[in-house]
């Protein structure tokens, strides 16, 4: 018996073009320089410590990126592959990463485009050294007009846009097999990289996230800086059957925010990363443009939902390239409530629940 004919990702791209004939091609050129990245990211993930990736960059001296966050040696190399496969194009106007302080410029030797790439080359690398999963995640961007029209050099500002004006987003990640899930605006889908042909294979067409879940994911080492609302959450979760909630949940945490989005697209669930008191600097712990609003719009895309726990991430407009935020995302349902909650958060009072009042792990 034949098998079923797998559609690649250049064969998915053309069918999605297929719906603007007007298109040029560039969009989905510039996507296919993203794979090609990703893909050269995810050989070098796999040989870890026997290619010599493993660590920080220098032995002898550390470096920290814009964030305050000690780089490993794969968040440079993965940052250059992602820098490399998609500036020579000719389809970005720039990008802006994790990785750097300030928007990268094209080269004036190269082309200048209508698009922006923001990303994160490699999130959860803290997982490298302990051979857990981690991945890349981007967003694309259409550059302001006058960009286009001139081709002057970016500024902070031109990347300032609220997650509804995504053009598409995804993530790879880089695990058992490789993965490299999309949405162009058009649903979700995911390919898995087949290493006998180099290419990404379409394997699961039309990625939905279950509305309702009994798997949450959050940090509990922060419980004592959560804001009532998450407490409130919480201990209702772990009350099970004979609490509030009347079913049993189970927690995860990876500590890689790709791994979890692809968790729960796979199989529902709950990610927290919420607000908090820990640093009053920081208004969150993740990045708006380049992790937040990617992961959003793709959870979206598969009925899901993305907050901040008190409104859309997609509506809320940047105020800096590195900013940070509270998210919340994943089963629709689950994270209504948890907005519900921030609605209502005098309602919760730890004495009023004598199962937390004396054991709980997450009382202050």
């Amino acid at each position: 018996m034949p098998t079923r004919r797998r559609f690649t990702l250049t064969q998915y791209l053309i069918e999605q073009r297929r719906r603007f004939p007007t298109a040029s091609g560039d969009f989905n050129a510039l996507l296919l320089d993203v794979a090609l990245a990703c893909k050269a990211i995810a050989r070098t993930v796999a040989f870890g410590d026997l290619g010599g990736m493993i660590g920080s960059p220098d032995a002898v001296t550390t470096t920290v990126n814009v964030q305050g966050e000690e780089q490993k040696r794969l968040d440079v190399i993965s940052n250059d592959y992602f820098m490399q496969m998609t500036e020579w194009g000719g389809h970005l106007a720039g990008m802006a990463s994790e990785e750097m302080d300030h928007p990268y410029q094209i080269p004036a030797t190269i082309p200048r485009g209508k698009y922006l790439l923001v990303f994160d080359p490699l999130d959860g690398s803290s997982n490298i050294d302990v051979n857990v999963t981690v991945g890349s995640i981007f967003s694309i961007l259409r550059a302001p007009q006058d960009v286009i029209d001139s081709g002057r050099d970016v500024v902070e500002a031109d990347f300032l846009q609220p997650g509804t004006q995504q053009m598409a987003a995804g993530y790879a990640l880089y695990g058992p097999t490789t993965m490299l899930v999309l949405t162009v605006g058009q649903g979700v889908a995911g390919f898995t990289l087949d290493p006998n042909l180099g290419q990404f294979m379409l394997t699961h067409p039309n990625l939905r996230v279950p509305e309702d879940t009994h798997e949450f994911a959050i940090n509990a080492s922060n419980s004592r800086f959560w804001e009532a609302p998450i407490k409130r959450y919480v201990d209702e979760c772990l009350a099970g059957k004979t609490g509030p909630r009347g079913k049993d949940f189970n927690m995860r945490w990876i500590a890689s925010m790709v791994a979890e989005a692809h968790r729960i697209l796979m199989r529902g669930g709950v990610f927290m990363y919420p607000r908090d008191t820990k640093d009053a600097s920081k208004p969150g712990r993740l990045r708006l443009l380049y992790e937040a609003n990617p992961v959003g719009m793709i959870m979206e895309q598969a009925g899901g939902r993305a907050s901040t726990g008190r409104e859309p991430m997609l509506t809320v407009k940047p105020t800096a390239l590195h900013q940070r935020i509270g998210l919340v995302f994943g089963s629709k349902n689950e994270v209504e409530r948890i907005e519900r909650y921030h609605r209502e958060p005098n309602a919760y009072k730890d004495d009023a629940n004598p199962l937390f009042v004396e054991r709980s792990l997450f009382r202050d």
